[in-house]
């Protein structure tokens, strides 16, 4: 299943409920990434210029971004930035492809 890292940034309401109770934020993330196919692999608070770092693997990324607009519909964070992840070995396999289609490439000016 693909790896998919999101980065978020809270709102002014996610602080206000952060504050007032921040236990089981894994949990609950973890729960809503399971519906929708997925598995949370870790999660983080962050400093700088978001707050919070998830690791999960998911279907797909439509998957990955109906969990974003899921938290994101809630009110409670924003900003978030999705990127699609490969092991080493499995980018691998991306490099070999790279190398097989390169030929097909015209660069603009040649």
């Amino acid at each position: 299943m693909p790896t998919f890292i999101v980065q978020a940034c809270y709102t002014r309401e996610g602080v206000k409920g952060l504050m007032s109770g921040a236990k089981g934020r894994r949990k609950a993330i973890g729960a809503l990434i399971e519906a929708a196919g997925g598995t949370l692999k870790d999660m983080y608070m962050t400093t700088g210029s978001h707050d919070v770092l998830a690791i999960a693997e998911m279907p797909d990324g439509a998957d990955s971004m109906a969990v974003n607009m899921a938290i994101a519909a809630s009110g409670v964070a924003d900003s978030f930035q999705t990127m699609r992840a490969w092991s080493p070995e499995e980018f691998e396999g991306v490099a070999e492809k790279a190398a097989k289609i390169a030929a097909s490439y015209k660069a603009p000016g040649s």
